[in-house]
């Protein structure tokens, strides 16, 4: 039964709201007005197959004697869903034990009842059978919400901030003055674009360079090599957290992203052996015609982060033999940021940390403080999903 809480006499100072608000766990009918909500501050919520493939298709989602919350609800008058949080289960593994992360999803509230999105963030925070609560796209009007609640930034890597490559510059150009809004935005960016070209050739002869002597490989799929190399990782690095990379899961989380041509897979192999892979996702934005792909994920099973600088490179030749604008690494951990330098990125600066995380457990919660050990990208959490 879904069990339901009346805040009707517990309106924060402020709220222009009469009516009586009620907080509910979300079932797979509320699909359409969830989209409805989320399409009225331009996010998007995936079509009903593919939004609910997050829970139907996910291993811990099906586990047995655990009821599993897709998340919740606000309804006001008429049963009107004016807020929504999804609530995703994710594996990790840590010191030799499995890990239940709870994943924060698309979380939107209407305007007129913001001052109750907080009821839904507690019922997330709420959760009994969860080890690790995860949020990885929080944003300048979220962060101070998570922070109230103890979640802490993730303390390894950059989530302030971006490492990007152009690898169009007229079509990046013209996205760019798109969004600034600027008059003739195509034409202007066909001539802001040529100094910026000029520049780049010297650039994209030094990335060939780094790709020589490392076979890059493109493979449409994740076979069985998959699940060696997850066996071989986990077991060279239980000392890390480390988000389940089993080929099924692999799948899961890609599946619809593979369907639509959205995800390139690129990997480096010894023999017939798979000893690190990349994974990178389409993420336009539309709207200023911008044309950009994410690294997503990155794993090396040797150690050999010179790897993953290739895989770089492999890529950054694909954006530019695809026609795609830029491609963008978030969270840039130290040792790679070093290591990249070569491919010569450019910067920009997020509005907040977006990548926060809880334990209430407490030698979970000390464990966690060492950056030591955290091995975060963009496969945690919700960003690629």
């Amino acid at each position: 039964m879904t069990r339901e809480i009346r805040v009707a006499n517990e309106k924060p100072a402020g709220a222009r709201i009469s009516d009586s608000v009620t907080v509910r766990e979300a079932s797979f009918a509320d699909h359409d007005a969830i989209s409805v909500l989320a399409a009225r501050y331009e996010l998007e919520i995936k079509s009903y197959e593919e939004w609910t493939h997050l829970w139907l298709a996910n291993l811990l989602y099906d586990e047995p004697q655990q009821h599993w919350p897709i998340g919740w609800v606000l309804e006001a008058e008429g049963r009107r869903i004016v807020g929504y949080i999804g609530n995703i289960p994710r594996w990790y593994e840590f010191q030799g034990k499995k890990i239940t992360a709870a994943v924060t999803y698309s979380w939107v509230v209407d305007s007129a009842y913001r001052s109750y999105s907080l009821l839904l963030l507690n019922r997330y925070f709420d959760q009994d059978n969860v080890d690790l609560y995860l949020s990885t796209t929080v944003n300048a009007q979220s962060f101070n919400a998570f922070t109230a609640f103890d979640s802490l930034p993730v303390p390894m890597g950059a989530w302030d901030r971006s490492a990007f490559w152009i690898t169009h510059y007229r079509g990046f150009a013209a996205s760019w003055a798109t969004f600034k809004a600027l008059p003739l935005a195509r034409p202007l960016g066909y001539a802001l674009s040529v100094p910026l070209l000029f520049k780049d050739l010297s650039t994209r002869r030094r990335h060939a360079s780094i790709q020589n002597g490392v076979e890059v490989s493109c493979c449409d799929s994740f076979d069985e090599r998959f699940d060696a190399f997850w066996d071989t990782l986990k077991r060279k690095n239980s000392a890390l957290l480390l988000a389940v990379r089993s080929r099924e899961v692999l799948q899961w989380h890609f599946k619809y992203a593979i369907l639509k041509n959205k995800v390139w897979i690129l990997t480096v192999t010894q023999g017939s052996s798979l000893v690190g892979y990349s994974i990178y996702c389409r993420q336009d934005s539309p709207k200023v015609w911008l044309k950009r792909i994410r690294l997503i994920d990155f794993q090396v099973v040797n150690g050999d982060m010179t790897l993953v600088v290739a895989m770089l490179s492999r890529a950054l030749t694909k954006c530019r033999e695809e026609g795609i604008h830029m491609l963008e690494y978030m969270g840039v951990c130290p040792e790679v940021e070093r290591l990249i330098e070569s491919l010569k990125p450019q910067q920009r600066n997020l509005p907040c940390c977006s990548y926060y995380y809880k334990s209430k457990d407490s030698s979970l919660a000390r464990a966690l403080a060492n950056p030591n050990v955290w091995n975060p990208t963009c496969f945690d959490g919700d960003s690629s999903l």
